[in-house]
């Protein structure tokens, strides 16, 4: 069995949800998000991108509903001892199958949890769930009820992140050579991810973040790859990845000499970042954090080129996004607290003179002061 954590955590988070269950007088919840069940069983799968769903019982139990392929994948990866498929067919509508099932286990009438906000949930799921459980039971968005408890993350989850955060490091260094006049993107690309795969560790939850140039103005992957100028400027963030635990960091990286506007946005970003570090503490709020970085970019005129979050937390995630729920932004009252990993980003794209700048890499939250998780420093990059 492939499990990547003792049994004995796994029984500590079911015990910590089946008690935050009976603080919403729910008596059933339905899992959509891979990561919610990865977290509470470890089930690892890409079968999301179909119907499943693990329905947990108020008392404890656990019955996963899923297609054929991933029977195995279940007992194999997770804790799950009952399993019960669905079977791939013309005009194949599950939630019937999840509604007969939900019957079984005498739920009629029961107030029922739902996670909706997941990529596990597609629209036509959705609409599919309505019609049968609808009359079923009393359906309540639970959405973010694992969710907040995978915040505050147990020792042995802190182990992954910081093994993470190595390969996230070594994804760099592994880049840093190829990053010159003449030097191609997909080399630099190949280079990152093949140094987090050699370092045993995983896909990220999404695609690596590589622009030169004008893309280097873009905060998304797109295709395409591009060679290095004499005078350029390169956009990376990545993340290392073990156990699926994602440790992200963020870099511009500029070829030749930099202009004075590079070092200008990369004044600025190093300032907020050392802004944030003195608000990445208990006591203070994800608001507080996205708020310190406004005022300091705003102070500097930088209102415009600014983006309205500068991190989240991160996690064990699954395609499409390493992205936890949890962001910083305006007004966001989530409390920080110790033991949180927490991905801070400073992000200028000046698109009026072309010129990008980023820096960000990821924190683990403390009584006190965060701990910067990567070996590298918060210097300009230059080659």
């Amino acid at each position: 069995m492939a499990l990547h954590f003792e049994r004995e955590e796994y029984a500590a988070r079911l015990e910590r949800l089946v008690e935050k269950m009976r603080e919403e007088k729910l008596e059933a919840l339905l899992l959509f998000a891979q990561e919610s069940m990865y977290w509470l069983t470890g089930y690892d799968s890409f079968g999301y991108c179909f119907f499943q769903t693990l329905v947990v019982k108020a008392d404890g139990t656990m019955t996963l509903l899923t297609r054929s392929a991933d029977l195995r994948q279940a007992r194999h990866t997770s804790i799950i001892e009952n399993v019960v498929v669905w079977v791939d067919r013309v005009n194949a509508d599950p939630t019937l199958d999840l509604k007969n099932l939900l019957s079984d286990f005498d739920l009629l009438g029961a107030r029922i949890g739902i996670e909706f906000d997941t990529h596990g949930m597609t629209g036509r799921v959705a609409r599919l769930l309505d019609n049968q459980l609808a009359s079923f039971g009393q359906i309540i968005d639970a959405s973010y009820l694992v969710s907040g408890l995978r915040l505050v993350k147990s020792p042995a989850e802190v182990a992954h992140v910081r093994r993470a955060a190595e390969l996230a490091d070594d994804a760099l260094d592994a880049a840093l050579p190829l990053i010159k006049a003449g030097g191609s993107e997909a080399d630099i690309l190949a280079a990152m991810q093949g140094a987090v795969f050699s370092g045993g560790g995983d896909y990220p939850a999404n695609e690596f973040i590589i622009g030169s140039g004008p893309d280097a103005l873009l905060c998304r992957y797109k295709a395409g790859r591009r060679t290095l100028e004499v005078s350029d400027q390169l956009t990376l963030e990545w993340a290392g990845v073990s156990a699926h635990y994602h440790a992200a960091m963020m870099r511009t990286v500029v070829i030749g000499e930099p202009s004075a506007r590079h070092r200008e946005l990369y004044k600025a970003c190093l300032e907020a970042i050392k802004g944030i570090e003195d608000m990445l503490r208990p006591g203070n709020t994800f608001g507080d954090v996205f708020d310190t970085h406004a005022e300091i970019f705003d102070e500097r005129g930088l209102t415009r080129h600014r983006l309205n979050a500068c991190g989240y937390s991160l996690g064990a995630r699954f395609s499409p996004s390493w992205m936890e729920h949890q962001m910083f932004h305006v007004g966001n009252p989530q409390e920080i607290l110790p033991n949180m990993t927490l991905f801070t980003h400073m992000i200028i794209m000046d698109s009026d003179t072309g010129t990008a700048m980023t820096l960000g890499h990821t924190y683990l939250t403390t009584e006190d002061a965060p701990e910067p998780l990567s070996r590298h420093g918060l210097d300009l990059i230059l080659r």
